[in-house]
């Protein structure tokens, strides 16, 4: 859930992971305090304009993110009162005293009563340190068998008064081998300003994402805007471009063993979380919120 900005105008956003969010029938009950709050407060918005290609099942709600898909997370972060810390590449985890010595990348080891990890589970299994003993058998072959898919996207911002000329917020591409989706985001989030220009947004299809994962971000960029050309062709020129790998994009395994949480040490406490263990939609991150939050009740 991440939202990119126009270095030229920071009101000009585009969505660069997460497009819209799906409310099924199931989870429209199950998490009906969530989504009536962020409606509430107008972080949530109904995704007015349909999507092209978009499949579309009996019940289903579609939303959006109006301020920007990252706001939900803005949000709850703000709600929760906790400091943040940006940039900081977590390495080791130790058992030192009854508590997690954590280091990073730079800086010293921090001390901590107890850790909650929800990065993707193959850089949880890349830390070093008394974790990987203390992750068991079991634990391992589950941590091991998750899987996830591989995907570029790319924002282009334009400059006000641009004319992005198609019918459609958004559209999903099946005769390209490299764009899977397209969306004009400032249309798909209902936003138009004539003092804020247009942004699109392009993911590329999975196999494109696997097999140029290592190729640079210049020569990527090159190759989308070659097939972008043939689908849209005579766009105008944006005046930035904003290219951004997924290497862990969507579960496409989840640890079955361990529904929403995977507990790896009881005291102290030391717990993942995230869509490893779930799915990859807002309702499987709340669901995992929820099984870690269970856990953190049990053991403090």
């Amino acid at each position: 859930m991440t939202t990119a900005s126009s270095p030229h105008n920071p009101q000009c956003t585009a969505d660069l992971g997460a497009q819209y969010i799906t409310c099924t029938p199931h989870y429209a009950k199950q998490h009906q305090n969530f989504y009536d709050e962020l409606l509430a407060l107008g972080i949530l918005a109904p995704l007015a304009a349909p999507i092209e290609g978009m499949r579309v099942n009996e019940g289903d709600y579609n939303f959006v993110a109006p301020q920007g898909i990252s706001s939900i997370i803005k949000h709850y972060l703000k709600k929760s009162g906790a400091e943040v810390y940006f940039r900081q590449c977590v390495t080791r985890i130790n058992l030192r005293n009854n508590k997690w010595e954590v280091s990073k990348e730079t800086g010293s080891p921090e001390s901590f009563d107890l850790v909650v990890l929800t990065m993707p589970v193959p850089e949880i299994l890349q830390l070093q340190g008394d974790i990987v003993d203390i992750i068991s058998e079991c634990q391992r072959q589950q941590l091991e068998s998750v899987n996830y898919s591989s995907r570029y996207a790319l924002g282009l911002f334009y400059e006000a008064g641009t004319k992005i000329d198609v019918p459609w917020v958004g559209k999903y591409i099946t005769s390209n081998p490299c764009v899977r989706f397209i969306s004009v985001d400032n249309k798909k989030r209902n936003i138009e300003s004539s003092e804020i220009g247009p942004s699109l947004v392009i993911h590329t299809t999975v196999p494109f994402g696997i097999k140029y994962l290592e190729h640079s971000a210049e020569n990527v960029q090159e190759l989308i805007f070659h097939h972008l050309e043939k689908i849209l062709p005579g766009l105008p020129h944006p005046v930035a471009i904003k290219c951004q790998k997924w290497r862990h994009s969507q579960v496409t395994n989840a640890a079955a063993k361990y529904p929403g949480q995977m507990t790896l040490h009881c005291n102290p406490l030391l717990v993942c979380g995230g869509d490893g263990f779930t799915q990859s939609n807002f309702d499987g991150c709340v669901t995992s919120a929820l099984c870690v939050l269970e856990a953190l009740k049990n053991h403090t």
